[in-house]
């Protein structure tokens, strides 16, 4: 009947009529423009067809349909409220010709239906799924909310509780879910979906099933009553405040635009859905998190793009090892062993093996605990790590991570030892964050072979691996450390060798900032509260607490030296003057704050007098600062030595700096990063703000190629 590059229509057994969703160039199913043409030209047929007995809804795919594609969010976000409310009635409407049909309609839901896939179905008078697939609205998690009518039917279907809590939280739902709260009507085995859907329609066609009461119910307002509805919206409002705060608006608009269009009836309330999705896809948080999703995809194709350029493609990890084991070596050899890497621990003491056997033991451990592994399946995972004092244990190794002690002239031994154990093709990288990596190759005899591959602590937990290019490292040993990181189930970014790399040369920009912050009497504990307020999962004075402040003051001085123009330490800097009397931060319990366990066994942090008055012996006493210029002065510094890591080729685009920044410190996702925090501000602002404390430190002074772009208009992100 109609044939297009996303679907076809065709007539099938019993008078019905099957729309398949195909899409002919990509692997998987996705609502677009040329999807929505292909089914607006498939549902005119339909509507002019007069021997239509009942609608199926299929997929080729393994696959429903995974949703929208937000490749085409930027020419959404960036059209006008009349034609951007034009686009979201126009998909509306096809969707609700499916409700309207003289005819029933059964969706058969074979994988993944998420977003527009999912509002297709609901569309649909009945839904089957296999017990292999699943459902969900997930646009919250893009800082959007559902606008094809997910909002209006399901909670038409389920109730306006259960579809309030499924829209703010945007998880997938199981069969089983789905099926108790009523927005299925069956699961059925995959083999089974497609009879058994048919057999649906035909009972739904023939009246021995009736359709039309529940086409009432959907067409019509909430069963419920108005003062219950508004009695569970304060509920879930007070809810999701507490649980993500005010930074994070699309939830807070779902409950708020649910809440509203309760006691209104379909057409009135997806008009109301049309214009909330028009006015949060207008905030920034909305840009800043389709922007992230949009970055994620680009690192990971980035990642697995330069073994794609290569004649020769990287061997797979048959044997990994990892040279120094305790807890940061035990963390990497456990994320080997549960991604079903074996792998080799090497050290040099049992007593090491040990812990980092203890390490690698606890994270299992906890995951049997919640439920998520069997005991019999951690004792698998256990069993692909093999604990050696043995150099020969490693021969056969084809990728090793050095983890041993952060000193050069230690890993400058460790490396050629490592080395000459391995074969001519074997690839070594250093776990490193401050090092040189052009230094370190220099005691290796095949620096080709070798790279920097930074992972953040804890290991399990951070997405984050830089992989650090030396100058003789080859492309081959890129390709193959990004192939083995995404093996890993981590996001590598490669960058160019350069003092503390990436994510701890900005980073180090930031806490520059507050040592002369403190150094004016600035309150830590005001700064802290200030940047957590802002969005950042931990004040700057606390997570140098996290990080270590032996640590901290080590790095400092690699920064120093390595980049003197900018990072130049100050006389009794607040940081060292705390290291000075023996305060590590959480490690031993001091630091900016003090620590003691609580209930749960994890420190918990406390205002430490002692700490307040070796500030004020420096700085006199605090007094409080201007939360707008706590905030400038962190992050100006930091925005700034960004745009330098962007100039020099340090990383290769904005899409690399911010996923860096988001993966490695946990940058708040509703910012998007430093450079999309940058263009949100405007970089003619950040210039002039930049200028406003270049007297302080040359860490605030634009580049010149920044004010190029600032007096053009120019962005790091043109689009979405």
């Amino acid at each position: 009947m109609y044939s297009g590059k996303t679907l076809c229509l065709k007539s099938i057994e019993n008078g019905f009529a099957e729309i398949n969703f195909d899409n002919q160039s990509g692997s998987v199913n996705v609502f677009n423009q040329e999807t929505l043409a292909d089914l607006h030209q498939a549902l005119s047929i339909l509507a002019n067809a007069t021997d239509i007995r009942g609608l199926l809804l299929s997929s080729s795919k393994s696959v429903f349909v995974v949703g929208a594609d937000i490749t085409e969010f930027s020419s959404m976000f960036a059209a006008s409220k009349e034609d951007f409310l034009k686009g979201a009635q126009h998909a509306n409407s096809l969707f609700s010709q499916i409700e309207d049909m003289p005819f029933p309609s059964v969706a058969a839901i074979n994988g993944f239906a998420l977003g527009g896939g999912f509002e297709i179905c609901l569309a649909c008078d009945c839904r089957l799924i296999s017990s292999t697939a699943a459902i969900g609205l997930p646009e919250t998690g893009l800082g959007i909310l559902p606008g094809w009518g997910g909002t209006v039917r399901l909670p038409r279907l389920v109730g306006y509780a259960t579809a309030v809590q499924w829209v703010t939280s945007g998880n997938q739902q199981k069969p089983e879910a789905a099926l108790a709260a009523g927005a299925v009507d069956g699961v059925v085995a995959p083999e089974a979906l497609r009879d058994e859907s048919l057999k649906l329609l035909a009972e739904l066609a023939d009246g021995s099933r009736d359709y039309q009461a529940r086409r009432t119910q959907k067409l019509s307002a909430l069963a419920e009553a108005p003062e219950e509805v508004t009695g569970l919206s304060e509920n879930f409002q007070a809810m999701i405040q507490s649980k993500v705060g005010v930074h994070y608006p699309a939830p807070l608009k779902v409950v708020e635009l649910m809440t509203t269009a309760a006691s209104a009836d379909r057409d009135e309330a997806i008009r109301l859905e049309n214009l909330a999705f028009y006015e949060i896809s207008q905030t920034p948080q909305a840009r800043a998190m389709v922007g992230l999703f949009l970055n994620d995809q680009a690192i990971t194709k980035r990642a697995r793009g330069y073994a794609a350029t290569l004649s020769e493609k990287p061997a797979p990890v048959s044997l990994a090892g990892v040279i120094g084991a305790g807890i940061m070596g035990g963390g990497i050899a456990y994320q080997n062993a549960v991604r079903g890497y074996a792998v080799a621990m090497k050290d040099i003491a049992d007593s090491a093996l040990d812990l980092g056997m203890q390490e690698a033991s606890k994270l299992l451990s906890k995951s049997v605990k919640r439920g998520k592994l069997s005991e019999e399946g951690a004792a698998q995972i256990m069993a692909k790590i093999t604990p050696t004092l043995d150099d020969a244990a490693i021969a056969d190794c084809d990728m090793v991570v050095e983890a041993v002690v952060e000193l050069e002239s230690v890993k400058k031994q460790v490396l050629p030892s490592v080395e000459a154990q391995l074969a001519s093709t074997a690839i070594i990288a250093s776990n490193t964050s401050t090092i040189s990596i052009n230094r370190l190759a220099e005691s290796l005899e095949r620096p080709e072979n070798f790279c920097g591959m930074h992972f953040f602590n804890p290991v399990h937990a951070m997405k984050l691996v830089e992989v650090i290019r030396g100058e003789k490292t080859s492309d081959k040993t890129i390709a193959a450390v990004c192939n083995y990181a995404l093996g890993l189930g981590k996001k590598p970014i490669v960058v160019n060798d350069c003092p503390g790399f990436l994510v701890n040369r900005v980073l180090f920009a930031m806490t520059f900032g507050l040592e002369i912050l403190l150094k004016e009497g600035a309150d830590f504990q005001q700064v802290d509260k200030v940047m957590e307020a802002w969005g950042l999962p931990m004040g700057p004075a606390y997570l140098m607490d996290v990080i270590g402040i032996d640590t901290i003051i080590h790095c400092y001085s690699s920064m120093i030296e390595g980049l003197p123009e900018r990072y130049i330490k100050g006389d009794n800097w607040p940081t060292e003057t705390i290291h000075n009397t023996g305060r590590l931060g959480q490690k031993n319990g001091l630091g900016y704050y003090r620590y003691e366990l609580n209930e749960k066994g994890k420190p918990a942090k406390l205002v430490d007098p002692d700490t307040v008055a070796l500030l004020e012996s420096i700085a006199g006493p605090a007094h409080q600062i201007a939360a707008e210029e706590i905030v400038d002065r962190l992050l100006i510094s930091m925005a700034m030595e960004m745009v330098r890591c962007l100039e020099e080729g340090i990383v290769s685009s904005p899409a690399e700096a911010d996923m860096a920044l988001i993966y490695g410190v946990g940058f708040p996702a509703f910012r998007g990063g430093i450079c999309r925090w940058m263009d949100e501000e405007g970089l003619q602002s950040i210039v002039e703000r930049g200028d406003k404390y270049a007297h302080l430190s040359k860490l605030y002074r634009p580049t010149e190629k920044l004010r190029k772009m600032a007096a053009n208009g120019d962005s790091f992100f043109s689009s979405v």
